[in-house]
């Protein structure tokens, strides 16, 4: 008979070595998947992970390194920032203490989920002896005593399991490291972690703490699929190429621009798409949808086959389902998640890895290319939405630039391998249209979730992942209000991010939507509030000073003055930024009335049919043209 060895240890320490033996593998590359733990503790954690970190940085400090943080959601957005820089190869666990803590890290685990992202989670809970029942910090609920904070993780992750027994460790590791690292699944992964439980001493079997390999799949496109979007695309005249996340992610970008250039067929990208291809290659027509370019919004319009690629089609990408207007347009989706493959109630549905099935059909398609006229229309339209971005970009000399110069400022200023990061408000639309991505991974916008906050945080996790790379965080007050005390951990480890803080006194991008829906800007400025009035409509702005509270964390701080000369200015303090080896917050003004160019785009926000006001009835007859181009696209 056989002896299982085994070593004695609490079930914290049990996991936080498991994990450190995690490897994924995706060809020739080997990483650990989980290369660290974020944590903030409490009376939940401190006993348990707490401990089972503090012993293994005694013990062994490379095993299972600790990391910080100041905000548990921030933790999540570390982890997110971080795996995008590593094609979802590896990513953090966050730590949160029981209730509020656990409670803190619910947006970054949507946040993850959302944006196909994998993110481990390991909130506490309360006892699961239920020994000293009521605890603090616990719901008690009279209809369901069972039910704590963590189980709102539910809905939000793509797996979820509670360790109520020391024994139920095993499988429940080994499931979460499958779903972490599974292309299609991926997301949040939650393990819930009773405070008591974590303590607990078991004999944990040497096997399960040895080293385990993932292999990331990257299925293959079926036979009779493939070749039937092979006869799309062939018999198709006006093709054209929706580039997701997928392509990134996949590592399949110098595989999509060998089939382009040989076949011509023009490239719009989705936000996450942004890197698929370098902006000046004469395929890529840049961001497409509510936020495109002209270049690919035309071009989409007219087009009688869409090739989607990695690409979840959100209301974004789609321009709310008015972009496709061509009568008999049809959809080849190549997704390695069928959920994705067979939106837009695809026929032509590719289920497989997107490099994989570029490369096939590269293959297949040898010798066919787009006609001579088609190709003219996409340099004629690419030509027009450069000249369109370079006006844009032109110093105005005004004291207060609109964004979309400070833009073209930050862009001339940065190196082709920075990474500029956003997520949230007016930057992401302007920065998907006017952005000239020069690299893969330089292009890091989170807009699944659009999770103000998360600008700071996911920078953060950005240099984490790239460390040999300047990383320039744009960011607008209301969203730098949000969640910036992680500029605190930024100081605390060296880890240098280039913070812009774009100051326009109020939200800018609800801003503009409100009037476009007839809310005439209500409630979306930053004003001293008028007691007569009931409201924020006043003239008089906050004397708030966002550059005062960088400062107060430790970072550099360098504050451009409005002045005819600010757009200058502002290079300069990018280039004193780059040559620094710390953090530095630069803090300008700007006009939130200067637009960048229409990308003649659309979303699709409802907008009230009955009203007093007469610019919400404008904006309803204005809503009704616009809605009659939606299309009922299936799916």
């Amino acid at each position: 008979m056989t002896t299982v060895q085994t070593k004695r240890m609490t079930v914290a320490q049990a996991l936080v070595e498991f994990l450190a033996r995690q490897w994924t593998v995706d060809g020739d590359i080997r990483e650990r998947t989980i290369p660290g733990v974020f944590g903030i503790f409490g009376h939940g954690n401190v006993a348990g992970i707490g401990q089972a970190l503090r012993q293994a940085n005694e013990l062994e400090p490379d095993l299972m390194p600790y990391y910080q943080a100041r905000n548990e959601q921030a933790m999540v957005h570390q982890s997110v920032g971080y795996a995008r820089m590593h094609r979802r190869r590896a990513t953090f666990a966050s730590a949160a203490s029981v209730g509020p803590g656990a409670a803190n890290m619910l947006t970054g685990a949507a946040l993850a989920t959302s944006n196909r992202m994998p993110a481990l989670l390991l909130p506490s809970d309360t006892f699961a002896t239920r020994v000293a029942d009521p605890v603090l910090q616990q719901l008690e609920l009279p209809h369901d005593i069972g039910v704590q904070v963590t189980d709102a993780f539910r809905p939000l992750s793509r797996f979820f399991d509670r360790v109520q027994r020391s024994e139920q460790l095993y499988s429940i590791a080994l499931a979460a490291m499958r779903v972490l690292t599974d292309p299609a699944e991926t997301g949040a992964v939650t393990i819930a972690l009773p405070e008591d439980v974590q303590a607990e001493a078991f004999d944990v079997p040497l096997e399960f703490l040895q080293e385990r390999e993932w292999h990331v799949r990257r299925p293959l496109p079926e036979r009779g699929p493939l070749e039937r979007a092979v006869a799309a695309v062939r018999a198709a005249r006006r093709p054209v190429i929706v580039a997701g996340g997928g392509v990134i992610y996949s590592g399949a970008e110098d595989v999509l621009r060998r089939l382009v250039e040989a076949t011509g067929i023009p490239v719009g990208t989705s936000q996450a798409g942004g890197g698929s291809l370098p902006w000046d290659h004469p395929q890529y027509l840049g961001g497409i949808g509510a936020t495109g370019t002209t270049a690919a919004n035309r071009l989409a319009a007219d087009a009688d086959l869409v090739i989607g690629v990695g690409t979840r089609y959100s209301d974004f990408t789609t321009a709310s389902r008015t972009v496709f207007q061509d009568p008999g347009v049809r959809f080849v989706n190549i997704n390695v998640a069928a959920f994705d493959a067979y939106k837009h109630g695809s026929q032509l549905p590719v289920v497989a890895d997107a490099r994989e099935t570029l490369a096939a059909l590269a293959h297949e398609l040898e010798g066919h290319r787009v006609a001579p006229a088609y190709t003219a229309r996409i340099e004629r339209e690419n030509r027009e939405w450069d000249t369109a971005v370079d006006t844009a970009f032109a110093p105005s000399g005004a004291d207060r630039p609109g964004q979309a110069e400070i833009i073209g400022a930050v862009q001339g200023a940065s190196d082709p391998t920075d990474v500029i990061v956003q997520a949230a408000g007016s930057l992401p639309g302007d920065l998907h249209k006017l952005w000239r991505v020069r690299d893969p991974l330089g292009y890091h916008v989170e807009y699944a979730f659009s999770c103000m906050g998360y600008e700071i945080a996911g920078g953060l996790g950005v240099r984490r992942g790239a460390p040999d790379r300047d990383v320039i965080v744009m960011v607008g007050d209301g969203s730098y209000l949000m969640l910036h005390t992680e500029l605190v951990t930024a100081v605390a480890e060296g880890l240098k991010v280039i913070v812009i803080i774009i100051q326009n006194h109020g939200y800018a991008s609800i801003g503009h939507l409100s009037e476009t829906v007839g809310s005439d800007r209500f409630g979306t400025k930053y004003r001293t509030y008028d007691e007569n009035a009931r409201n924020f409509e006043g003239t008089e702005t906050l004397p708030v000073d966002l550059a005062a509270n960088a400062r107060s964390y430790g970072v550099d701080v360098i504050e451009v003055a409005p002045g005819p000369k600010s757009i200058e200015e502002l290079k300069s303090a990018i280039a004193t930024a780059k040559a620094s080896d710390r953090s530095t917050v630069i803090h300008l003004e700007s006009d939130p009335l200067v637009y960048a160019p229409d990308g003649e785009g659309w979303w699709d926000v409802p907008v009230a049919p009955e009203a007093e006001l007469e610019v919400t009835r404008s904006a309803y007859r204005d809503y009704l043209v616009d809605k009659a181009k939606q299309r009922p696209l299936l799916g």
